[in-house]
């Protein structure tokens, strides 16, 4: 049995990464440990930039908090001005870092979206992403159940299906038949 850290004690992080891991391997046992550790970063990272960093820290810090696991997993949500019409419209992702005892690190990021006009002007005064939501969507907690994808979306999507696809592409280096792939250098 592998012995997974999650560098969150998110539910909605937490049954993204079993999904993601029972997906790839579904002939392989996991235990799966929540910790709660720094990112590093601000609490709403603000650029593709930032939130990557900040999935990075949190694998770091839940190594020094966990150094027993077979893989340590981070992911960081953040938003970033749209590159075609920066100031105007904002958009939230997020992306899974996962490293393995033997050092492999895999990286994944979600497909991104735009957010509402209202929820980026607040993000943009200071408020992280899923306080700015439950204040325009009159809702509470929103970020540990649906997230702002559930909300626009009418929870087609999902925050743990949104976040489980990234953590698939984060899994990709960890898979037999793509290990000698990633290792050779060209």
């Amino acid at each position: 049995m592998s012995f997974v850290v999650i560098a969150s004690t998110n539910p909605v992080k937490i049954q993204a990464v079993k999904n993601g891991f029972q997906a790839m391997f579904p002939d392989k046992k996991f235990h799966f440990y929540g910790v709660s550790v720094s990112s590093n970063v601000s609490h709403q990272p603000m650029s593709d930039i930032e939130t990557e960093k900040g999935a990075l820290s949190r694998v770091k810090n839940a190594k020094v908090e966990r150094p027993d696991a077979d893989f340590w997993v981070g992911i960081e949500g953040g938003v970033g001005e749209a590159f075609f019409d920066a100031g105007k419209n904002m958009e939230a992702f997020a992306w899974v870092v996962i490293e393995s005892r033997g050092g492999l690190v895999g990286k994944g990021k979600t497909g991104t979206f735009m957010l509402p006009p209202k929820v980026a002007e607040l993000i943009r005064d200071g408020k992280e992403l899923g306080e700015a939501d439950d204040i325009v969507f009159g809702q509470s907690n929103s970020k540990q159940k649906m997230g702002a994808v559930g909300l626009l979306t009418n929870n087609v999507i999902d925050r743990t299906a949104y976040y489980t696809h990234a953590v698939i592409l984060a899994l990709i280096r960890f898979t037999s038949h793509n290990k000698v792939l990633y290792s050779v250098r060209v």
